[in-house]
């Protein structure tokens, strides 16, 4: 679980920026059928949100994502752990929300059937998604 990222991770789940926020309050408590968990270390990475059960890996970006390189290189790396990366900028979420909860609920709901939460999965699933 990349233990060395827990501290920087409980940090991260305490400075939730405004639209992951938003986006907590329909990801928490499996209302979306899907248990998801926050601020979340795999690997080197701290990931917004994770689904481990539906292999979902959901991130919320601001402008200093535009065209990053580092963030082409981790999606890259989740996708070889077997899981589908979805990425929304913040703006999205404050303001249209209800449509990217269609998009998660549609990645759920498409997910092959995964085995109980495990972090050391191996496989490779297509990212989707808009920025």
């Amino acid at each position: 679980m990349g233990k060395r990222l827990t501290p920087l991770a409980k940090v991260h789940r305490k400075n939730l920026t405004k639209a992951e926020v938003k986006l907590w309050v329909y990801l928490s408590g499996k209302k979306l059928n899907a248990k998801f968990r926050k601020q979340c270390p795999i690997g080197n990475y701290i990931v917004d949100f994770v689904s481990f059960e539906a292999g979902l890996v959901v991130e919320v970006d601001g402008s200093q994502h535009m065209e990053s390189k580092e963030d082409k290189l981790r999606d890259a790396w989740l996708k070889s752990q077997g899981f589908k990366v979805l990425r929304f900028w913040n703006k999205e979420v404050v303001r249209n929300i209800e449509g990217v909860l269609k998009v998660i609920e549609d990645a759920i709901s498409t997910s092959p059937p995964y085995p109980p939460p495990s972090r050391g999965r191996t496989g490779f699933v297509e990212q989707s998604g808009e920025n």
